[in-house]
């Protein structure tokens, strides 16, 4: 008795949808659960780059195209459940760029703001608003939103760097732009490490006026990073979930040192067994020295220096380490959700 009521109500539904459709309507019911799920939902998966295995094809890339002509040669790293999409969370971009002997990526700006983490070679530079600093392997460089950059290589060998962006944010707010400079290089106006000098010892010019939410540090050098987790490796103990881990900071606030992207470097120690840890960030990490094995959720992946490997939000990270000890950078979207009061962990 009670299937003709509900066929006719079937029928019903399916009508008022068609006719609702052309006033641009649409009934949430039959999508709530999609939109609104009982724990995060997303198409990134979990993935490891070898960089032995994608080195040839960033090197091949060198002698096909010129960094004048790429503008910025780059080869992104596409999260395999968002091809197509330039993206290796759903919030944030990342690609690997190749600098040679004698070469200029040309100076220009965007609203997005970028990072840079040196991966290999030394001898390049990467100049912002005026300020040129050398770019040595296991370096932190930042380009804030809308400054000056361009980069160059005088050394004689190749230079490559993961490039962490916040494109997939702004594309949200539809807040992208970009601008050109007149030149292919930016004039020189400042000393190199003159931000450094300036803000990275506790002190600060008496008559600073902060231009932005990025620390005015734009470079943090990977031997004072080192000096500091060694530091901390003889005088506690590891974290259970984390082993010695430090954030980089904008010096002035004590905050993030950029408004969208966290950073961070790590330290696991030697034959280390991490306990579970899971956040609301999908994190992007490069090593920079030493082995081991990271499960992200049911996968596991074995690293060595200079792979990159991603975990989507809300899926437990487990890392392993044995004979040797590991450092890991790593950043992600945390200040965004953190800004937003969105931002969730577990332990265990």
């Amino acid at each position: 008795m009670s299937a003709v009521p509900q066929a006719s109500q079937k029928s019903g539904r399916v009508d008022l949808y068609r006719r609702m459709d052309k006033h641009h309507l649409a009934p949430l019911w039959e999508v709530l659960h999609a939109l609104v799920p009982t724990k995060p939902q997303t198409p990134c998966v979990p993935a490891l780059w070898k960089y032995r295995d994608v080195r040839p094809y960033v090197m091949e890339s060198g002698a096909l195209i010129t960094a004048r002509e790429a503008v910025r040669r780059v080869l992104i790293l596409e999260n395999p459940g968002m091809r197509g999409k330039s993206c290796i969370t759903n919030s944030l971009y990342c690609g690997l760029q190749l600098i040679l002997p004698g070469e200029i990526a040309p100076s220009h700006r965007h609203t997005q703001s970028a990072l840079r983490f040196i991966v290999e070679g030394s001898g390049s530079y990467t100049a912002v608003d005026g300020e040129r600093t050398t770019m040595h392997p296991g370096d932190f460089i930042i380009t804030p939103s809308w400054t000056w950059h361009d980069h160059g290589n005088p050394g004689n060998e190749p230079v490559v760097w993961m490039d962490g962006l916040d494109i997939q944010i702004l594309q949200l707010f539809g807040a992208q732009f970009s601008e050109n400079y007149a030149e292919e290089v930016q004039p020189v106006s400042k000393p190199e490490g003159d931000s450094y000098n300036r803000y990275g010892h506790n002190l600060a010019p008496l008559d600073y006026t902060p231009s932005g939410k990025t620390s005015p540090i734009f470079s943090y050098p990977y031997a004072k990073s080192r000096e500091t987790l060694a530091t901390l490796s003889r005088s506690e103990d590891p974290d259970p979930c984390h082993g010695w881990k430090m954030q980089f900071i904008n010096p002035l606030t004590g905050g993030y040192a950029m408004p969208t992207i966290a950073s961070f470097i790590q330290l696991l120690p030697k034959d280390f067994r991490s306990s579970a840890y899971r956040s609301t960030d999908g994190t992007i990490w490069s090593v920079v020295e030493g082995r081991g094995t990271v499960k992200i959720g049911a996968e596991t992946h074995a690293f060595e220096p200079r792979d990159t490997f991603v975990a989507p939000p809300w899926n437990p990270v487990r890392f392993e380490t044995a004979g040797e000890e590991a450092v890991l950078f790593s950043f992600s979207d945390r200040p965004a959700q953190v800004a937003l009061g969105l931002w969730r962990e577990q332990r265990g």
